[in-house]
């Protein structure tokens, strides 16, 4: 906020809005269930009328522009771990499909400014992140977890928790994407960026409590509707295009996400 050179403007990407840049990171979208079926109808909006805001700026501006997808663009995968040709498992009128389908449909919309209006687009899909500055309330199981373990509750874990993620540090993710913004321009994705460790629920869960030396149980209530059972990517592209990998394993990125919330706590 300190740098000359730095300007933050608040301003809803559902609007159209006049820049002048070189380069367009959108990520203009929640990605918390919590936060995103909180108003499904401005989450498709951000996700269809904000893209096509952005990309009018691409377009207008000759600028490079890079989409910030999501791994949820496979929906509930009947191919495992998923490569970026596989075209998905979405349901498209269930209560995700305002982030599901606003994602795929952002992904269209870059393919077809590329080809119709030649924008220098890319796509990356982002499997679950997670780090420091995460919001206390944002409703993923990494925070929620860690906020459960520090404050000697019980823990929820929705289903038996046998079903599986792969977690990201967000240190590694930035690192991917800066590395996709500035490839090669014959390189446009979409690319998987995500770490190919897979674990469960469970297993999330009882790391931290290790972790955190914490008293809490865990509690299972009932799976939410169309949440997918198995989440792991197919790094391959990334490797070969990118010279991408993810360096912090999950252990590391827990217990950096983990002092993080409990000097958060402290002064709440």
């Amino acid at each position: 906020m300190t740098n000359p050179h730095f300007e933050l403007i608040r301003h809803d990407i559902i609007n159209p809005v006049y820049l002048e840049v070189d380069e367009i990171y959108n990520l203009a979208c929640p990605a918390s269930p919590v936060h995103y079926q909180l108003n499904p109808i401005k989450t498709i909006k951000a996700n269809v009328i904000g893209v096509i805001n952005v990309l009018g700026i691409a377009k207008r501006a000759k600028a490079k522009i890079l989409q910030a997808s999501t791994s949820e663009v496979y929906g509930d995968p009947e191919m495992h771990p998923q490569n970026e040709s596989y075209w998905g498992r979405v349901n498209p009128i269930g209560i995700r499909s305002c982030y599901d389908e606003g994602k795929r449909a952002a992904e269209c919309l870059m393919m077809d400014y590329r080809r119709q209006n030649g924008v220098n687009t890319k796509i990356a899909r982002i499997f679950n992140t997670y780090g420091p500055r995460m919001a206390v309330k944002d409703g993923r199981v990494v925070s929620n977890f860690i906020i459960q373990a520090l404050q000697g509750v019980d823990i929820t874990v929705y289903g038996d928790g046998s079903h599986t993620r792969s977690f990201c540090y967000v240190d590694d993710m930035v690192e991917g994407l800066i590395r996709m913004m500035n490839c090669a321009d014959d390189f446009y994705g979409p690319v998987n960026l995500g770490n190919p460790e897979e674990f469960t629920i469970l297993e999330l869960a009882r790391l931290i409590i290790k972790l955190t030396k914490s008293a809490s149980k865990i509690i299972f209530q009932p799976l939410p509707m169309d949440d997918p059972t198995q989440r792991k990517p197919n790094i391959t592209l990334a490797g070969n295009k990118l010279g991408w990998k993810p360096k912090v394993n999950l252990e590391k990125g827990l217990k950096n996400t983990i002092e993080y919330f409990r000097d958060i706590l402290k002064h709440t």
